[in-house]
């Protein structure tokens, strides 16, 4: 797919200034079979800009979406902290709006069904849509009624029209996710009810900023939103933001709330204190991101140190998860299988496959327990939590988890109890 030229995909201005650049890589989900590993592979720059007059931090359009999430590799039901997250979304959004069995709720790029399946379970009338074939597939064998398709302002209204406007449409991490950012908004307000809602959820880029989260930097999240240029964004389709809450989710998050702007009524206060806090960090000017380069090469730096280091003792590490955000890591600082031997990884999609560009192999996560490495490099350090349960087991060798984002950490689990064997 050709560049676009360098003008701002949300108002059009000619001109957009440099955030980071993180060179070339390959696609995040292009994961490598074996056949391929002697095939070209191609690679597009990594470069972050900022549009000065509405500050969307965007990449260029170098991919096309429809080759990326066609065939997809990533299930979201693989992580059991968000399975319980979107769970408690479904819980407080059926209570805060008051949805009830003549409700209709739609979910755009609703993935393998992990949300939607909580609205089936409350027998409220709901359709998915998707685009990624595979995982759509995964949806409607749990019975949740899925659409092929991209959203679009024709998708939309076709939609609308034949299942009627939606009490509630909710986007989770898609709205990075398309290039076509006001085509895709215009088909929001399509399904959206006149009286309805929208809910969207997106990484927050105050928390990208200020902890160097740059590994969420790739191919597939075309902007990166303050809750200032989704405010702006959401506006072109005549939707305002009435609401927005701060999550944790994927290192630090917004949920935006917004409704037709005819019936949105004043925003709640969280909005401007919200904003109040992006403007203290400097986020809505150009300048305030001068300091986040020098960062990311800092993380680099360290990262590499660590693994010769450990190359140079003869100590093993291996990875743990292959998700975009490990490919712009291992991509950005140059690892190969000699400082990682491998990664493991709970989707039985990618075993037997190996990262883009980096080509690290890719195995089960039981293989973990049979070579017992001396380090673990966790790669979505987002799961940190969740992961750094799933691997206690690793200080029973006296293997240590390492963390490289936001700043270089090496943490011993503790050793897990181990019931007691009752002697009859």
């Amino acid at each position: 797919m050709p560049a676009e030229p360098l003008s701002c995909r949300l108002c059009g201005a000619p001109w957009l200034r440099s955030v980071v650049d993180l060179g070339a890589s390959p696609p995040c989900e292009s994961f490598l079979a074996p056949e391929d590993l002697d095939a070209p592979e191609p690679a597009y720059p990594l470069h972050l800009r900022i549009c000065p007059d509405c500050l969307l931090v965007q990449l260029p359009p170098l991919i096309d979406p429809a080759a990326t999430f066609t065939e997809y590799a990533y299930f979201s039901s693989f992580s059991r902290s968000w399975l319980a997250h979107t769970e408690a979304f479904v819980d407080s959004a059926v209570g805060r709006l008051g949805l009830g069995p003549d409700s209709y709720v739609v979910e755009v790029a609703s993935n393998d069904g992990y949300l939607l399946r909580n609205v089936v379970a409350r027998g409220l009338r709901c359709l998915g849509i998707e685009p990624s074939v595979n995982v759509g597939e995964a949806a409607r064998a749990v019975g949740v009624p899925t659409l092929t398709a991209f959203l679009t302002p024709e998708t939309g209204a076709r939609v609308r029209r034949e299942h009627g406007p939606a009490d509630l449409v909710v986007a989770n991490n898609v709205y990075a996710h398309v290039p076509d950012i006001l085509g895709f908004t215009k088909g929001l307000r399509a399904l959206v009810a006149d009286d309805g809602w929208v809910s969207i959820e997106v990484q927050h880029l105050l928390s990208l900023v200020e902890l160097t989260q740059y590994d969420t930097i790739y191919h597939e999240h075309f902007q990166y939103y303050t809750l200032a240029s989704a405010r702006r964004a959401l506006a072109t389709a005549g939707l305002a933001v009435t609401d927005v809450e701060l999550l944790d989710t994927h290192g630090g998050s917004i949920r935006v709330w917004a409704r037709p702007a005819e019936v949105a009524g004043e925003p709640a206060a969280r909005v401007a204190e919200v904003l109040d806090s992006e403007r203290a960090a400097g986020l809505h000017e150009p300048s305030g991101y001068a300091a986040f380069a020098r960062r990311t090469g800092e993380i680099r730096l360290s990262l590499l140190e660590f693994l010769i280091g450990a190359k140079r003792r003869g100590e093993r590490v291996v990875g743990y998860g292959a998700a975009g955000k490990g490919s712009t890591l291992l991509n950005h600082c140059g690892i190969r299988p000699d400082l990682l031997e491998y990664t493991v990884d709970r989707n039985p999609y990618k075993h037997g496959r190996f990262t883009p560009g980096t080509r690290i192999p890719i195995l089960e996560p039981a293989r973990i327990t049979q070579d017992r490495p001396d380090y673990v490099l966790v790669l979505p350090w987002n799961l940190r939590a969740e992961l750094t349960e799933q691997l206690r087991y690793v200080a029973e060798w006296g293997g240590r988890l390492v963390f490289a984002i936001p700043e270089l950490e090496i943490v011993a689990p503790e050793v897990p109890v181990r019931p007691a064997v009752e002697v009859s």
